[in-house]
């Protein structure tokens, strides 16, 4: 692996919009117009500043990048479309920091936004072979075919072989939702912000044994947007250096032959979780038990409770003893799991839903998120997962070194870009805001299209 450049990166803008159902009440430009404008005023930067644009996308045609970008300025940028399943925006991520940390530029732009179609995920390929086939193979080879939509077998299945090994029950994946419905109450951008008991939660449809529909993240559209600077960039603004989160440790890996041991838990990115952890922790100098709070890829509930082992969290087979006591929310002895809702409740539009992590542990680490609040933290983790497969996970710290503090909503404005705290309120942006970011030198009026009158009408 080729060795990289010790030079910092940094989170210096995040921006999302509200997550919602896919009825095609937003398409994806006015999505991405928003998430990249909010993201550009929180950096205090305009278009001009960007150097690289990375979209983020799953459903769309090859450059749905540049028609988002193109919004903001025609600048000539180089701007790459990137799609890396379920881990779509981290891989962008990824890319970002890579770029930043090798010199290649200094201030970069990761946008992702999705477009999706009601429903359980479908591919729409349907004349070749399936990225997936071979671990489907293996699948219902092990435990049979069935009518069931097929991602969630794959996490049932998974849910399933730790029951057996390890004593589990159906009950402790249902309260992992039960918990990220809770936790989603006090997320503005959510899709769904209702709490539900742990019996309506179990007695909610069944999708595959052992997961309820309430355990099964939806499909959802939305956009988020990050900001990722260099050093030498965060120097020429040493105002900001408050808000600037540092990406201290970050690790982009794939499946290892172990994903086809016929385990279920192995086919769904136990192992690459795992390693990849094991990688960005070393890298950022910490362990586990310095993690105050993460954002995890629970796509359905047994993926969490896996992978809380997988990542460190708790001890192999004791996960479930972990959730039974509390340890995964507020008050517990574990890190904070999913403070935002996860994908469970937060929704999942895939390209949008890596940056979304991304942000919500930006607002946890600047103390922004006043209203759930992991307090006294220094050290914040992404994990987004794609089958397929990829594995991103993500470090963040504080650029100052300090442990957060709760600010209110008076300090955030006071101390931001933003007449309200983008943490607590999810409000659209306005001309205003537009005008303030937008390129000032290459500005095309036709690539705005009718997106300002659309986000004019939502205001």
């Amino acid at each position: 692996m080729a060795q990289q450049a010790k030079t910092d990166a940094y989170v210096l803008g995040v921006g999302v919009t509200a997550f919602i159902k896919p009825r095609q009440l937003r398409q994806y430009p006015e999505l991405g117009f928003e998430a990249g404008v909010k993201a550009m005023l929180d950096a205090q930067i305009t278009y001009d500043e960007v150097e690289t644009g990375i979209a983020c996308f799953c459903y769309g045609d090859t450059t749905s990048g540049q028609r988002v970008f193109y919004q903001f300025g025609m600048t000539t940028i180089p701007i790459y479309n990137t799609n890396n399943a379920c881990a779509t925006g981290s891989a962008g991520l990824h890319m970002a920091r890579t770029l930043v940390r090798s010199g290649a530029a200094d201030c970069v732009m990761v946008l992702g936004f999705e477009q999706m179609s009601p429903g359980s995920i479908k591919s729409v390929w349907s004349d070749r072979p399936s990225p997936m086939g071979l671990g489907t193979k293996i699948m219902e080879d092990t435990y049979g075919k069935h009518d069931s939509p097929r991602n969630a077998q794959y996490f049932a299945n998974a849910g399933r072989e730790y029951m057996e090994k390890y004593g589990a029950r159906a009950e402790d994946f249902a309260e992992i939702a039960r918990i990220s419905h809770e936790h989603s109450t006090r997320n503005p951008y959510a899709q769904f912000q209702k709490e539900y008991t742990l019996k309506e939660i179990l007695e909610s449809p069944m999708i595959h044994f052992p997961l309820t529909k309430l355990q099964c993240g939806p499909t959802s559209d939305g956009a988020g947007a990050a900001i990722i600077v260099s050093q030498r960039f965060l120097d020429r603004k040493p105002h900001l250096k408050q808000q600037a989160i540092s990406m201290a440790g970050q690790a982009l890996l794939t499946d290892s032959p172990q994903l086809y041991s016929r385990s279920a838990i192995d086919l769904v990115g136990y192992d690459m979780t795992k390693r990849a952890v094991a990688a960005a922790m070393k890298e950022a100098g910490v362990t586990a038990k310095d993690i105050k709070v993460c954002e995890l890829h629970d796509c359905f509930s047994a993926n969490e409770l896996i992978l809380l082992e997988g990542l460190g969290f708790a001890e192999k087979g004791k996960a479930h003893d972990m959730v039974r006591r509390g340890d995964i929310t507020y008050g517990g002895k574990g890190p904070v799991i999913n403070p935002s809702g996860g994908l469970i409740s937060k929704g999942h539009p895939l390209g949008a839903t890596g940056l979304a992590q991304c942000a919500e542990l930006t607002w946890q680490l600047r103390g922004w998120a006043n209203n759930r609040l992991v307090n006294d933290t220094d050290v914040a983790l992404q994990h987004n997962l794609g089958l397929g497969g990829a594995v991103v996970i993500n470090v963040y710290k504080r650029a100052d070194g300090k442990k957060n503090r709760k600010m209110t909503d008076a300090e955030v404005v006071r101390n931001s870009a933003f007449d309200y705290n983008p943490a607590t309120q999810a409000k659209t942006v306005t001309k205003a805001d537009f005008e303030k970011v937008r390129s000032k030198n290459f500005t095309s009026e036709y690539a705005l299209g009718d997106t300002p009158e659309k986000i004019q009408s939502r205001l």
